[in-house]
């Protein structure tokens, strides 16, 4: 009997696994807590071989083709100086354009949203799952693809099993390139910059917009900007509008406006003007701290664990989406070598255990070497 397979989380992981193990012939449902769906949410994406490898295996390769290319990387110093050029041309993707090449290849029956798992327990052959709302479902196996913040975790390593927050965090733009000010636009646009500080690291370069247009005019400028915060200051910065404390990020309107006020403020008087006046145009800034995670281990019984809500690596990788497309492949492998669920579940953990572990470490050195962690 063909198993069935629920995942939890319908990002890029869940997504590359739904539509890896439907094609293994696999009886595959996706559940996705957003109340309204992901499309707009991602900004650009470094692509990495595993991605490449996964739009090749789908058929998908247009989408590499969908990007913008920064030709240089320039390092500024505080007055907006060039101090340091490298000819080193990257592409940033589109993260809207892959996601809907990967959401349209699920038919929409098998993706619901809305749909809160809360807690997952283990049934005799299998796993179930409970819901927000006070539902539940069954499957042979359960898949969590749902993130940093991941309610599956703990059927896996047990309820105290949480990322660590490292010391610092990122705040976040994505401006239209039209809004960007003329200071901005002539240092940054074509160029992947950055400039360093005293526990502070600024980069920002171009993306696709919304649309996955990438003609001059219509794209988008992503800054993003790492900041120290002890764990007291950021329990502050993460409470949002209405007062709530969030564990792990803010998004975009959720800021409260004194702090945006702040950002900007701070802004003017660490970064070069350039970096400056194009954090002071994005009107809704966001933020998600940073935290490490490396476990021995991501299975459990019938559950098993994927991308960040597996291992969560520092962002400076920029491997988070080729991570979560390495464990689709090896999940989607082992599945098809192996009859006894157990038996694929252990295989895929010998492959996937050692290689977080060391996306987490290379990580953590990098975030080393800009000396970002609080002392």
């Amino acid at each position: 009997m063909n198993p069935r397979i629920l995942i939890i989380g319908g990002s890029m992981g869940g997504l590359f696994a739904a539509v890896l193990l439907a094609r293994a012939g696999f009886d595959v449902q996706v559940r996705e807590r957003s109340r309204h769906g992901l499309e707009g949410r991602g900004a650009g994406l470094v692509a990495q071989r595993e991605v490449f490898d996964m739009l090749r295996e789908i058929g998908v390769e247009h989408v590499a083709r969908v990007g913008v290319t920064a030709p240089e990387r320039i390092y500024l110093d505080r007055y907006d100086r060039i101090i340091h050029r490298q000819h080193m041309p990257q592409t940033q993707l589109s993260w809207d354009v892959l996601w809907r090449s990967f959401r349209a290849q699920v038919p929409a029956e098998r993706y619901r949203i809305d749909a809160r798992a809360v807690a997952v327990n283990p049934v005799p052959a299998g796993a179930r799952v409970r819901y927000e709302d006070g539902t539940e479902e069954e499957a042979d196996l359960v898949i969590g693809a749902d993130g940093i913040g991941s309610r599956v975790r703990a059927a896996v390593s047990g309820p105290s099993a949480q990322p660590a927050y490292v010391g610092y965090a990122t705040w976040r733009g994505l401006v239209p390139e039209a809004d960007m000010p003329a200071v901005a636009a002539r240092q940054l646009f074509e160029r992947f910059a950055f400039c360093d500080a005293p526990g502070s690291h600024i980069l920002g370069y171009l993306v696709p917009g919304a649309d996955g247009a990438t003609g001059v005019g219509h794209r988008r400028y992503n800054w993003v900007w790492y900041r120290r915060y002890t764990p007291e200051e950021l329990g502050e910065v993460l409470t949002d509008r209405d007062g709530v404390r969030r564990p792990f990020s803010l998004a975009p309107g959720r800021v409260r406006p004194e702090r945006v006020a702040a950002l900007r403020a701070q802004a003017q008087e660490l970064l070069p003007p350039s970096f400056a006046a194009a954090v002071a145009t994005e009107p809704e800034p966001f933020i998600h701290a940073i935290f490490d995670y490396a476990p021995d281990h991501m299975m459990q019984g019938r559950v098993a664990l994927m991308g960040d809500a597996a291992f969560v690596a520092r962002p400076h990788t920029a491997m988070g989406v080729a991570k979560a497309a390495g464990d689709a492949f090896a999940l989607r492998d082992a599945l098809r070598q192996h009859a006894d669920l157990d038996a694929a579940l252990a295989a895929y953990a010998r492959v996937r255990v050692p290689a977080g572990q060391a996306i987490v470490a290379y990580g953590q050195r990098l975030g080393r070497n800009l000396a970002l962690n609080a002392d």
